[in-house]
C-alpha cells in the first residue's frame, strides 16, 4: 500500500478541458446531419453582382438540367428539383452515406431593378447559373462635369 497525497482539485475539470468536451460532443463527434438540420433539403448558393447583371451559381451535382425549376415571383428566386439514387443499396452495407438523395428547395430574395423577363440559366458539370440583367433605370449613369471655357 503506498500513500498518495491528497489533491482536492485534481478530480475537477480544468475549464480548457470543459471547452474542448462541449465543442466535441456538439460538432465533432456527430455526423453533420445531426448536428445541422436546418441544412438538410437546401441548396447553397453564391449570388453576386456585375456591371450589368446578378448572377447566381449553384451546385447541383448528379441532377439534369431538365430536373431543375427556376421562378422568379416578385423578386424573390426559388429553386428547386430533386436528386433520385443511382443504385439500391441496403442501408446495413453502408460504411458511410454522406450524399444527399431526396428533394431540394431554396429561395432569396433579389436586389430591386432586376429584369426577371430577361434571366437566362445556363448548366454545365453540375453547375447551374443564372443570370439576371439589371433594368436600363438601376444601372449607374455616368455623368461629365463639363468646365467653362474662359
Amino acid at each position: 500500500m503506498s500513500i498518495v497525497r491528497w489533491e482536492p482539485l485534481r478530480d475537477f475539470m480544468t475549464l480548457r478541458e470543459a471547452m474542448d468536451r462541449l465543442f466535441e460532443d456538439s460538432f465533432v463527434g456527430r455526423r453533420p446531419r445531426e448536428w445541422a438540420p436546418a441544412l438538410e433539403g437546401t441548396l447553397a448558393l453564391d449570388m453576386y453582382q456585375t456591371d450589368d447583371a446578378t448572377v447566381i451559381k449553384s451546385s447541383v451535382p448528379g441532377v439534369k438540367p431538365e430536373e431543375i425549376d427556376i421562378s422568379i415571383t416578385g423578386n424573390t428566386l426559388t429553386i428547386s428539383g430533386e436528386s433520385k439514387e443511382e443504385e439500391e443499396v441496403k442501408g446495413e452495407n453502408y460504411i458511410r452515406r454522406e450524399r444527399r438523395y431526396g428533394s431540394f428547395s431554396r429561395s432569396v430574395v433579389l436586389p430591386e431593378g432586376l429584369e426577371p423577363d430577361k434571366a437566362e440559366a445556363s448548366f454545365e458539370d453540375g453547375v447551374l447559373t443564372l443570370n439576371i440583367p439589371k433594368a436600363p433605370e438601376s444601372m449607374p449613369k455616368v455623368i461629365k462635369v463639363k468646365g467653362k471655357k474662359k
